[in-house]
């Protein structure tokens, strides 16, 4: 096979010019127009190598799907390259954090979440075709306009994709310094708890209110005693509110509480104990809506399989792969919880995500991208 780790190093200049050009064509998830901007640029930066089709993303901007033109005669099934373009950096930061080569790094507002993931993929796929490796499936690759902002429109059109794929590679930066790739997410969701009440004048007329706050207060403290390290399961009471005047027993309180859990049986568990809840005053009543927007991302057997063949490819290039779990999320949990074998944190090397330092470090772009390449040859 010729080698594509040279051939990703004899690239490199360009694919840093790539990473700048997606970089500092901003694309925050609440600019439709930014978002339709850069899928424009994805497209073009495209053309000859994939067929590309825009998707309407309803109040955000635009989705986009490419399908390469990769050597091999006939494909049987189809292999989903999963991305992102927004980012959830405000239209200019880049004054304030400008495109960077130093250091040996990349700095610059979604350098490493997840532009540079775009990039390697994009010269992952032209090296197949500039050195004639056939590949067995059809390749699709997706960027979702508003995976920064719970993926509401993308997901359908996610998981339709992902149902008919052998494996998913999603373009996530990897975990830490060392680029770990990650086969375990937590699943996450919101449960929104509102309380109410009786107002009352707190002077004149005090034993005629029920406290809403205070009802409120004994809920979180009950909620955050569902947190469970040891399974990895956490409970965040995040916003509370309530009240309208000092001088008036409050009627209504809410709280918006964060949850993750790592598993569907942890989840579930959950949900009948938030479900469960009754007033400490039986006086006021409570209301709970949400519930789970990401199913959790499962180590499961088809996971590991896709993660050790990706180790045995790195180790090829002399490069040793570790493997992490996280709590955050990304569109790769939907693509999992659905059995396609999905592998995550393929993307950009680095620190930073949603930071001021945000940076890729320079000497991890050719082994990225060439294993990228390998994996796509090898599924």
């Amino acid at each position: 096979m010729p080698d594509l780790l040279s051939y990703a190093r004899a690239r490199q200049n360009e694919i840093i010019a790539l990473i700048r050009e997606l970089v500092e064509c901003e694309s925050p998830s609440d600019d439709p127009a930014a978002v339709a901007r850069f899928t424009e640029l994805v497209a073009d930066r495209l053309a000859g190598i994939a067929k590309c089709r825009v998707v309407a993303g309803r109040r955000f901007g635009p989705h986009l799907q490419c399908e390469f033109r990769l050597p091999g005669r006939r494909k049987t099934g189809q292999m989903l390259a999963l991305g992102h373009s927004d980012t959830v950096y405000p239209a200019g930061a880049l004054a304030s954090m400008p495109f960077r080569n130093q250091q040996g790094r990349l700095w610059g507002p979604g350098v490493l979440d997840m532009k540079s993931g775009v990039a390697f993929f994009i010269y992952a796929m032209r090296g197949l075709i500039e050195l004639d490796l056939p590949v067995a499936r059809k390749v699709l690759l997706q960027l979702n306009s508003d995976e920064e902002v719970g993926s509401e429109s993308s997901r359908s059109l996610t998981e339709k994709e992902a149902r008919r794929s052998a494996a998913v590679l999603v373009l996530e930066p990897g975990t830490g310094l060392e680029g770990r790739l990650k086969t375990a997410r937590k699943g996450i969701g919101d449960y929104f708890l509102t309380v109410h009440g009786k107002a009352a004048h707190a002077g004149v007329d005090f034993t005629a209110g029920v406290n809403a706050i205070v009802e409120l207060a004994r809920q979180i403290d009950k909620v955050a005693g569902f947190t469970d390290l040891k399974r990895g399961v956490t409970v965040s009471p995040g916003v509370i509110s309530g009240g309208t005047r000092s001088n008036v027993v409050p009627a209504v309180a809410g709280a918006e509480i964060d949850f993750r859990a790592p598993r569907m049986k942890d989840y579930s568990a959950l949900e009948r104990k938030f479900r469960a809840l009754k007033p400490f005053d039986k006086r006021c009543t409570i209301e709970l809506t949400g519930g789970l927007n990401r199913p959790p991302m499962e180590r499961t057997r088809g996971v590991v399989a896709l993660f050790e063949k990706a180790r045995k490819l790195a180790r090829e290039m002399g490069v040793e792969l570790e493997e992490s779990a996280t709590g955050g999320g990304s569109d790769g949990n939907f693509t999992a919880a659905l059995g396609t074998p999905t592998l995550d944190g393929l993307g950009g090397v680095g620190e930073g995500a949603h930071a001021l330092h945000e940076s890729i470090l320079i000497d991890r772009i050719a082994d990225r991208t060439a294993l990228l390449a390998k994996l796509v040859a090898a599924i």
